[in-house]
């Protein structure tokens, strides 16, 4: 008896099982078709050049759809759309000196490195070296055999008290001017550019235009990648400089640029702008500056943050205003009214608010539960005020 119910059991088993495989076979035309379990996750974006590259790095999965695909105007996002021209926005091999600027601020800090800073230490090292060679003649051995014992001399002494100090009043004064010209806030009707750090790559959001996202990783060489991988090549830019992803910016529009980092200290650096600004995690720091010339601009990490320090490269496309305007709407993103005051918030990784606080808040969910509001005592201390002294700034 028991053989034959353990029998029975298995047929109606099978037969349950067939059921099952009938429903997911497929519908007869005209069935109505069940409603979709999740949310189909956004198409990446179109491949720039060549085919089959995506502008949406793996890390960068909620970045937003382009509007128009196919557009040419993404070619700018992610393919040589500009030429490189020689000499400007990238290191030369064999040049002594800084690289030609294209803001305002870095103009004005090379006149003064040629101007100023560069003669100054000339005359003083040549004055240096002619006075150490006067005082090995004239004071040698030889020409001076009872030494003098003089031990002070109120003029000398005086000269070289006031002459450094008037070197560095007079190299103070336009260098607090340029400093804060550096710091100076961006004004109305800035582009915002959010600059992520992360080990080790870059990503960047432009609040003020939709909040669409960009990834950008280095380039790899030809060698260095697999069958059917993009490589890096000349019209790309320098070799380690390179990126995928290059950053578009408008020319003659202040930027206001934000660096924040994800995980360890980074530093978004670009010679050519004169901007070195570090992104330091859980702090949002902010400058502002204005390209003069259309062009393509390289920088790297200079922040040592790790093993792969080395390959964070920058890689930054300057167009015209309208130029900029399509290739914002190409990618879906909008253009602000002119004028407009940014006012979009701008979290820190991990604050509220932010997509990286979200996610992390709703993941506490999962794993604790909901949490139910209760009202706890405060426990109570015979401590005395007077046994917790204030130290610092407390209190003031």
């Amino acid at each position: 008896m028991r053989m034959r119910f353990t029998g029975i059991a298995l047929a109606i088993g099978l037969a349950l099982t067939g059921m099952g495989g009938a429903e997911a076979s497929p519908r007869p035309q005209g069935a109505a078709a069940p409603a979709p379990q999740a949310a189909a996750a956004p198409a990446p974006q179109a491949a720039a050049a060549p085919a089959g590259v995506s502008n949406v790095a793996p890390t960068t999965a909620a970045a937003t759809a382009p509007a128009a695909p196919s557009s040419p105007l993404l070619a700018q996002d992610g393919a040589p759309a500009t030429t490189i021209e020689p000499g400007v926005g990238h290191p030369v091999d064999g040049r002594i000196g800084i690289q030609p600027q294209v803001t305002t601020n870095g103009q004005f800090a090379h006149w003064f490195h040629d101007s100023i800073l560069l003669p100054l230490i000339v005359v003083i090292s040549v004055f240096v070296l002619l006075l150490l060679i006067w005082v090995v003649i004239r004071f040698r051995k030889a020409a001076n055999p009872i030494p003098s014992k003089t031990s002070h001399n109120t003029a000398i002494e005086i000269i070289w008290t006031l002459a450094p100090v008037v070197i560095l009043v007079l190299i103070a004064v336009p260098s607090i001017g340029l400093l804060q010209a550096q710091f100076k806030p961006a004004p109305a009707g800035a582009v915002t550019l959010k600059a992520i750090g992360n080990q080790w790559y870059w990503s960047y959001q432009y609040p003020d235009n939709g909040g669409f996202e960009i990834t950008a990783n280095m380039l790899k060489e030809r060698d260095q990648v697999g069958k059917g991988e993009r490589f890096r090549t000349d019209a790309d830019g320098p070799r380690l400089l390179a990126a995928d992803n290059r950053i578009v910016l408008p020319v003659g529009v202040p930027i206001r640029l934000i660096t924040t980092s994800q995980d360890v200290i980074h530093s978004w650096a670009v010679p050519a702008f004169w901007i070195k600004l570090d992104a330091v995690p859980g702090r949002l720091n902010e400058t502002s500056f204005t390209i003069d010339k259309p062009g393509l601009y390289f920088g790297q990490c200079s922040e040592l943050c790790g093993a792969r320090h080395a390959f964070m490269p920058i890689a930054v496309q300057a167009v015209p205003p309208a130029q900029f305007a399509a290739w914002v709407r190409a990618k879906g993103g909008t253009m602000p009214a002119p004028g407009q005051l940014s006012n979009k918030v701008i979290p820190q990784p991990g604050a509220v608010g932010s997509a990286a606080g979200e996610a992390q808040g709703n993941a506490a969910d999962a794993a604790t539960g909901p949490t139910e509001n209760a009202t706890t005592a405060a426990p109570t201390t015979s401590q005395g005020a007077t046994g917790n002294p204030a130290t610092g700034n407390a209190g003031q």
